[in-house]
C-alpha cells in the first residue's frame, strides 16, 4: 500500500470519489462515468477483506446484489479492497478468479468487471509510463458494470473506439506532474 496508516471506510470512499471526480470524470477518461455519478447510481463498497477468499465472497455478493437491483437505483458498483490484493501481481492473478465467478453465476453478457489498482501496469507498458494512470486508483478496486448499460453508453457515444487512444494522449500531455497535481492519491509511477 502507499499509505502509512490504515484509512477508515469513509476515507476510502472519499478518496475513491475524489479520484473518480478529478481523474476519471475530470479528465474525461471514461465519458460514461459522469452520467451515473451525477444521478447517484454508483454504489461504493469497501471490502473489509484481507485475503482472496473473503474478497471473493464480497465480489459474489456484490455481483448478485447488482443484478437484483434496478439500474435506475444502482447502475454500477465500485468494490474497493484496500487491505486485499495490494500487490499488483496478486491482483492480476485474482482477475482469473473473477472470470470464474462470472461464469459460475452465468453472468457473462450480463455483467463485466473492470480493474483498477494503485500500481496498475499494462502488459505492453513500462512501470513508469504515465498512460498506466488510466487504470491507477487510490486503492485496489473492482468495477462491476452492467453490459446493457455499457452497450447503451457506447451506442450513444459515436466514437467509443477512440476513447483509449484519446486517453493515452491526454495522459501524455498531462505528464507525471500534472497527474500528481490532480491530488487523486493514485500514484503516477509504480513504486517498489
Amino acid at each position: 500500500m502507499h499509505s502509512q496508516t490504515s484509512p477508515t471506510r469513509d476515507e476510502v470512499i472519499a478518496r475513491t470519489r475524489n479520484w473518480l471526480e478529478r481523474a476519471v470524470i475530470g479528465l474525461n477518461l471514461c465519458p460514461f462515468a459522469k452520467g451515473v455519478h451525477a444521478k447517484g447510481q454508483i454504489r461504493y463498497v469497501v471490502s473489509p477483506a484481507h485475503d482472496d477468499e473473503s474478497l471473493l465472497d464480497d465480489l459474489q455478493r456484490e455481483l448478485l446484489a447488482l443484478c437484483a437491483t434496478p439500474a435506475e437505483e444502482i447502475d454500477t458498483t465500485l468494490l474497493i479492497h484496500p487491505w486485499a490484493l495490494t500487490d499488483f501481481a496478486d491482483f492480476l492473478r485474482f482477475l482469473d478468479l473473477v472470470e470464474v465467478v462470472l461464469r459460475t453465476h452465468r453472468l457473462h453478457g450480463v455483467l463485466q468487471v473492470a480493474s483498477f489498482h494503485p500500481d496498475y501496469v499494462f502488459a505492453d507498458s513500462a512501470a513508469d509510463d504515465i498512460t498506466n494512470c488510466t487504470n491507477r486508483s487510490p486503492f485496489p478496486t473492482l468495477h462491476l458494470l452492467r453490459e446493457a448499460s455499457l452497450d447503451r453508453a457506447v451506442a450513444a457515444f459515436p466514437e467509443a473506439s477512440l476513447i483509449y487512444e484519446r486517453n493515452l494522449r491526454t495522459l501524455r500531455q498531462l505528464g507525471d506532474d500534472g497527474w500528481r497535481a490532480l491530488g487523486t492519491g493514485s500514484p503516477p509511477l509504480a513504486k517498489e
